[in-house]
């Protein structure tokens, strides 16, 4: 049996006086998919900035690879991305132009090919040469999935990735992350509304 990837203990968190987080827990095995629903302010992104120690816990523990998040942050995130239907990539480069740069900060061994197999698997090809503040919702959220897989993560943590965009498009998306997820054996934490 093997060790956890994701170990959340207890997690609390409280914004003068109110909790918007009150005791979570769970734990995720490698390759595992796993979902976390809720309401609008339920928590749930509150919780994924704790795993990615961008917020700190009132109260509780997050473990990530076998470590505590606060104390090896930097060497857990560079096996760890993350997307969300709520942050942009920079609006006035290029969509390669994007991926290349985030493939340089990633250290992404042979990028060019690593780029252009995500832009093909997220059927983005046409694309390369759009700025990429002026794509639809559904386009941006397919660049920026490309950005969260561009290093292969451990783990890939998303954040309600297909809010707003045609069921068409969300259809493809769960497809392309669940054939990414056998084939690159990541472990994913899927937050969605309930």
């Amino acid at each position: 049996m093997s060790d956890p990837v994701v170990e959340v203990r207890n997690l609390v968190k409280e914004f003068d006086g109110v909790r918007a987080l009150d005791g979570l827990s769970f734990e995720m095995k490698p390759g595992e998919v796993l979902g976390l629903l809720g309401a609008n302010g339920a928590g749930k992104t509150t919780a994924m900035y704790m795993m990615m120690d961008l917020m700190t816990p009132s109260s509780g523990e997050v473990r990530i690879f076998g470590r505590e998040v606060h104390a090896h942050r930097m060497e857990i995130l560079k096996r760890v991305n993350f997307s969300s239907a709520y942050t942009q990539l920079p609006g006035n480069l290029l969509v390669e132009q994007n991926l290349k740069v985030f493939s340089h900060i990633y250290h992404v061994p042979n990028q060019k090919e690593r780029i252009e197999f995500l832009m093909e698997t997220f059927e983005i090809t046409h694309l390369r040469r759009r700025v990429t503040g002026q794509l639809s919702a559904g386009e941006s959220t397919r660049v920026a999935l490309c950005k969260a897989f561009l290093n292969q993560p451990d783990l890939l943590l998303l954040d309600e990735p297909t809010e707003g965009i045609q069921p068409n498009i969300v259809d493809m998306i769960g497809r392309v992350i669940k054939t990414l997820n056998r084939q690159e054996g990541l472990t994913v934490l899927l937050v969605e509304k309930k």
